[in-house]
């Protein structure tokens, strides 16, 4: 029997535990928790040294509020799947897509919401599901998704389609926002996104503060945005990333 490894990852241990013994009670599935998104990561490490896979991560979409308060959900593709930092359940399954692609991740929900639902799918999530689910449903996405299969909530799904359409059409306008800048105005930008200031930039690029703030007032006007907050956000969503700072040290 070809057995399915699933790692429920929520930091609510009594639901946590619950549904780990609900799903380990199937004869095919194999099933462990983690309390955190850094403790999944680390109980994934620990089974690749062991040679050992898991092939689904269910992941709270609420992951870390419980800890750290009321979060808007937060993409973070370029930080490395071993940030400790990385508690947001969208962030984590952003993580594990960009550092282990063959793990299927599904989300698992208090609530619908289009919106996070949307940004799952972009983080690489396989599937959206209520945790008031029957253990029936969860099983069926579960083999699912092993089977290349996206899955959301009927009900969701016109809704989440309209999200995921807005947002392609966002990305168009903020790609060719950022197509509009000039080689030196990206290089800052790229230096914004990488959380430097003026001084920085300055100090990176060669160039006199003045001349830096000259170019991120150009940024700014030329992004339509009044704030280095704001262009960051519009960057981030034009796939912009940040500077190498390691290169430049």
């Amino acid at each position: 029997m070809v057995r399915i490894r699933v790692l429920v990852v929520d930091d609510h241990r009594i639901f946590a535990e619950s549904l780990a013994a609900a799903l380990a009670a199937e004869p095919d599935v194999d099933v462990s928790a983690a309390g955190s998104g850094p403790a999944a990561l680390r109980c994934m490490d620990r089974a690749a040294a062991e040679g050992r896979t898991f092939d689904v991560l269910l992941v709270d979409a609420d992951l870390g509020t419980a800890l750290h308060g009321p979060r808007p959900a937060a993409v973070v593709p370029d930080e490395g799947p071993g940030q400790d930092g990385m508690v947001d359940g969208i962030a984590l399954v952003a993580g594990v897509r960009s550092g282990r692609p063959a793990v299927r991740t599904v989300v698992l929900a208090e609530k619908d919401d289009p919106r996070r639902a949307a940004l799952a799918l972009q983080a690489g999530a396989s599937g959206w599901v209520a945790k008031d689910c029957s253990l029936s449903r969860l099983l069926t996405v579960i083999r699912g998704v092993l089977r290349d299969e996206t899955h959301l909530p009927p009900a969701l799904l016109t809704a989440v389609l309209r999200e995921l359409t807005a947002a392609r059409k966002h990305r168009t306008e903020s790609e060719r926002l950022v197509e509009s800048l000039t080689p030196r105005e990206r290089e800052v930008l790229r230096c914004m996104v990488a959380g430097l200031g003026r001084k920085a930039v300055a100090e990176r690029l060669f160039l006199s503060p003045h001349t830096v703030r000259t170019h991120m007032q150009n940024v700014l006007g030329k992004l339509g945005v009044h704030s280095t907050l704001a262009a960051v956000a519009l960057a981030r969503r034009a796939g912009v990333g940040p500077a190498d700072l390691e290169a430049a040290s």
